[in-house]
């Protein structure tokens, strides 16, 4: 059976929402917060509650938020194959969501940064994987490099996507070079675009770039646009998006990718698989909190009712 495999990082979100981010040295009372395991869980979730089984090779620790993480991917149904650390914690993020629906991020690392290529070299990947790299694992010391290093031992027929992050600017280019030459698919937002594409006049351009640096296929979700699409020996495309009432777009991303690689294991086609997820997504940020990836049967009647 197809299969998504996560090497990325699962840790605790502290999410609070506020009307604004406060000025430097400033303060603000949030309107409301919650504590909840997050990061690369998102993501296997959202393919999880699209029919694809998920297994999970990254690393997590021992403590409070260990609990936490542990707990969460006990509750999950993911596949873990890893042990675990004992004698370090998982890390956190403070995530900041405003009024505006934007997400700002603050990560303090924790277990997840120490993901070894002897610890990789437990996952045994089958032809049908998807591996699910994230550019917040490639941005830590140990897991970037190891990273890099075990995907140019996967099997070609393993396909690798790609989710840059945020992180992009900072990941060291030896590592982001090496993971991209491999990446089946790299999926990214419009500013990680812009980042990875400096030049590029806009998104149609920025996505035709980072396709060429990798195997050829790429997309650039535009928020409620849509997404761009360009696979191999083929122009830009627009996926168009749908537009909702968005309340929190806390982990629109990861549903979209997550449902994506879903799609695309089921055989969809490139362009049906982004329609999907553009769907997903949509449905996400009409909910508040990271983890709202819905399910297989609601996007299956959201799609229907816009048909």
């Amino acid at each position: 059976m197809p299969r998504l495999v996560s090497v990325g990082n699962v840790i605790v979100d502290i999410v609070m929402r506020v009307g604004a981010i406060p000025e430097p040295g400033g303060d603000v009372i949030a309107s409301g917060s919650e504590i909840t395991a997050g990061g690369g869980l998102n993501t296997m979730v959202a393919a999880a509650r699209d029919g694809l089984d998920v297994a999970f090779g990254g690393q997590y620790g021992t403590g409070p938020f260990g609990d936490v993480v542990r707990s969460a991917l006990a509750s999950s149904g993911v596949e873990v194959l890893q042990p675990g650390l004992d004698d370090v914690d998982s890390g956190y993020c403070v995530a900041l969501v405003d009024d505006s629906t934007e997400r700002t991020f603050v990560t303090s690392v924790g277990a997840e940064g120490r993901l070894s290529r002897a610890d990789l070299d437990r996952i045994t990947l089958e032809p049908d994987d998807t591996v699910f790299v994230s550019g917040y694992g490639l941005a830590h010391a140990v897991n970037g490099p190891a990273i890099a290093d075990w995907l140019g031992t996967a099997p070609d027929a393993v396909r690798v996507l790609l989710d840059p992050s945020p992180l992009v600017a900072t990941l060291a280019p030896a590592v982001l070079g090496s993971v991209m030459a491999r990446a089946d698919l790299v999926s990214a937002n419009g500013r990680e675009a812009r980042l990875m594409s400096p030049t590029s006049a806009g998104l149609p351009e920025a996505v035709a770039t980072i396709a060429a640096a990798a195997r050829g296929t790429a997309l650039v979700r535009d928020g409620a646009a849509g997404c761009w699409v360009v696979e191999a020996g083929t122009p830009p495309v627009l996926v168009p998006g749908f537009r909702v009432d968005a309340v929190d777009s806390n982990g629109a991303g990861d549903a979209h990718g997550g449902v994506l690689v879903a799609a695309l294991s089921r055989g969809a086609s490139l362009v049906d698989a982004v329609r999907r997820a553009n769907a997903a997504a949509a449905l996400a940020v009409t909910r508040n909190g990271p983890a709202t990836a819905p399910t297989a049967a609601e996007t299956d009647a959201f799609l229907t009712r816009l048909a």
